[in-house]
């Protein structure tokens, strides 16, 4: 049944990597690879807690689409009401070297108060309104996608995992900010250095340099537009700060958000006579335009994920790795590697549940305290735990929420990112697991 199982996944993911050549999209295999595993483990698992597993993973599931709604709705209609062109008029470099490194430190830093694949919508969707080229698009959109699944890690709110670390007491936010802020930094600048070298060295004018009302859409003041993009970061910004309050669920903050900017713009709207309804942009007439493909793409491989955590795999494999390398910063590495095609929450959950948290008590009384003391609240473990699993993501453009969200905006091919970006995250990678190296050796972090 395992064997059965891997191997749909592994064929299913083939399928997802080779998209644009058999022409079928990737949601399509995702959604039939998901149906698969599921009935292969009903049928074989012998398990009479099938589905109840499948309803706990499916609620866990429907978070994150809920939560990806939402942000996209929102932000969305920031770009509906021209918002973002607000943002672009103040970007007045003609230099495409600079204005690859003022995404990169933007999304770096913003990936770290939102999640990382919001900050990836907001960028991607600014991008659009720079870069004409779309190729060239594809590389600055690349560095996008590097940087926020780094930018997520050194913060407890930044990344889906992070939160989860933070939430069950394994890091601090202090300690987990301090220790990973520069091998996340790290992690950005090389990628972002040699992919500048790819960027050719002339100039470019950015839309930002004609009158921002000649881009705004009918019916939309700039007085209207500023306000739409204020309060819709407002309303991103608050998700964090709504979790860390209330400890409640991020979607919910997220649905709070969207409730909110919906009754504002319906009051606005009603107040505006004059106007076309056909060209109001109401949130009922944004939401037609999501991205369904994408919701249903990442319903599929999460639960296909769900199942092969239900079935046990992850947790044989993280037994196997404590087994038989016994060393943190390799486990972590390949964890991280792992994560760059399987999702890294199931991922990092498993290993949770596979290294409790030690205590001093457990750590005096082992045969082998050095290797526990890295299992300590903030130990050397959970850290390199959050960047490896976060940082790693960016090996493959599937391998995170991130890159899934600018494979679907941009249509990015598995195959270009692969050929052209894959060793430059993973100079990154590294580069900052050397950083956390040293800090390790250097000041015991």
């Amino acid at each position: 049944m395992i064997l059965s199982m891997i191997l749909l996944f592994v064929i299913g993911y083939a399928f997802i990597a080779m998209e644009h050549k058999i022409k079928i999209d990737k949601a399509a295999i995702a959604l039939l690879m998901c149906g698969a595993i599921w009935t292969i483990f009903s049928l074989l698992g012998h398990d009479e807690n099938i589905t109840h597993e499948l309803i706990d993973h499916l609620g866990d599931t429907c978070e994150i689409l809920v939560f990806l709604i939402g942000a996209m709705t929102i932000v969305d209609l920031i770009d509906s009401h021209g918002g973002f062109g607000v943002i672009t008029d103040h970007i007045t470099t003609h230099n495409k070297h600079k204005l690859l490194w003022l995404l990169a430190l933007i999304t770096f830093f913003m990936s770290a108060a939102l999640d990382n694949m919001t900050t990836t919508i907001i960028m991607v969707m600014l991008l659009r309104r720079i870069i004409a080229n779309r190729k060239e698009r594809w590389l600055f959109a690349s560095v996008i996608v590097i940087a926020a699944n780094s930018g997520g890690t050194w913060s407890p709110i930044g990344d889906v995992t992070t939160i989860m670390l933070w939430m069950r007491g394994n890091v601090t936010s202090g300690a987990l900010m301090g220790s990973l802020f520069l091998p996340a930094l790290t992690s950005t600048v090389i990628p972002t250095a040699i992919t500048a070298r790819y960027i050719a060295r002339k100039s470019t004018t950015p839309m930002a340099a004609t009158a921002s009302e000649s881009r705004l859409p009918k019916g939309v003041g700039p007085r209207l537009s500023k306000f739409i993009l204020v309060v819709g970061i407002l309303s991103l910004l608050f998700v964090p700060v709504f979790k860390s309050i209330t400890h409640l669920p991020p979607y919910m903050g997220m649905m709070i958000s969207l409730g909110v900017m919906w009754v504002l713009t319906e009051i606005i709207y009603d107040k505006k006579r004059g106007i076309e309804e056909s060209i109001k942009n109401r949130v009922s007439k944004v939401l037609k335009h999501i991205d369904m493909p994408t919701i249903l793409f990442f319903l599929g491989i999460l639960m296909s994920v769900a199942a092969l955590q239900s079935a046990g795999v992850l947790t044989d494999v993280a037994q196997f790795l404590d087994r038989n390398i016994h060393e943190v910063f390799t486990i972590t590495g390949i964890i991280g590697v792992l994560s760059s095609v399987i999702d890294n929450v199931p991922l990092v959950a498993a290993c949770m549940g596979m290294y409790p948290v030690a205590d001093t008590a457990a750590v005096a009384s082992s045969i082998d305290p050095s290797y526990l003391q890295s299992f300590v609240q903030d130990g050397l473990f959970w850290h390199l735990l959050a960047y490896c699993a976060g940082v790693g993501g960016s090996i493959l453009i599937i391998g995170s929420a991130a890159g899934v969200v600018a494979m679907g905006l941009e249509k990015i091919t598995f195959s270009w990112y692969f050929k052209r970006i894959a060793l430059l995250a993973v100079a990154g990678y590294f580069g900052g697991m050397a950083v956390i190296f040293l800090e390790h050796l250097l000041f015991g972090l």
